[in-house]
């Protein structure tokens, strides 16, 4: 299955967007669903219960109120890999994946991920890429993924699947946009100068 589009946000720098789709928690907080998102080691070897558990621990501070060079440093670097629990609600079922996310490559203004995960009777292989341009009213995200869906969800077709996953991903957008928004108004201390000169 194939997946892409372009969201469009407003009133925002392409440094202001790449940073806060760089920060494993901003992501966290803006994916429907996402109990967790965190930097492993060995992608193979995850213990997503005791990441779990280790997770009930409160997230760092977000932009606009975080530091924006700790935000950078935290960031998703080319090679790294993460795993995290993200249940969706598809159909009559709500199952919840354990993935595992690697970062092919993550370069402003452009990256991509791979990844694969399973849940009970279902699972995904994914690749997805995103593209950031900056025109005169904002930034739009080109973003495209290709996914492979095995199991139990496979089983419901894409009539079911295509929804559930525009659903998702307008979610992600439009909580993004919202933190982003915030960026804008709370430009004390020249934040927004700050950020467009970080890359």
């Amino acid at each position: 299955m194939e997946f892409d589009g372009t969201f469009t946000i407003e009133d925002v720098s392409a440094e202001e967007v790449w940073l806060s789709l760089s920060d494993p928690y901003m992501i966290k907080r803006s994916l429907p669903g996402c109990q967790f998102l965190t930097q492993v080691e060995e992608p193979d070897e995850v213990d997503f219960e005791a990441l779990r558990e280790e997770d009930a621990d409160e997230d760092p501070t977000l932009l606009p109120d975080a530091d924006p060079d700790v935000v950078k440093a935290r960031g998703f670097e080319t090679g790294q890999h993460y795993a995290a629990l993200v249940e969706i609600s598809v159909g009559s079922v709500s199952p919840s994946f354990r993935t595992a996310v690697t970062i092919d490559e993550w370069d402003f203004p452009a990256g991509s991920a791979s990844g694969e995960g399973e849940a009970s009777g279902s699972s995904f292989e994914m690749n997805s890429r995103m593209s950031i341009t900056e025109h005169d009213d904002g930034v739009d995200i080109e973003w495209g993924a290709e996914a492979d869906v095995f199991g139990r969800i496979a089983k419901m077709g894409q009539r079911v699947i295509n929804p559930v996953a525009n659903r998702v991903v307008n979610r992600f957008f439009g909580n993004m946009e919202e933190q982003l928004t915030a960026v804008a108004e709370e430009d004390s201390d020249g934040l927004r100068d700050r950020i467009r000169g970080m890359f």
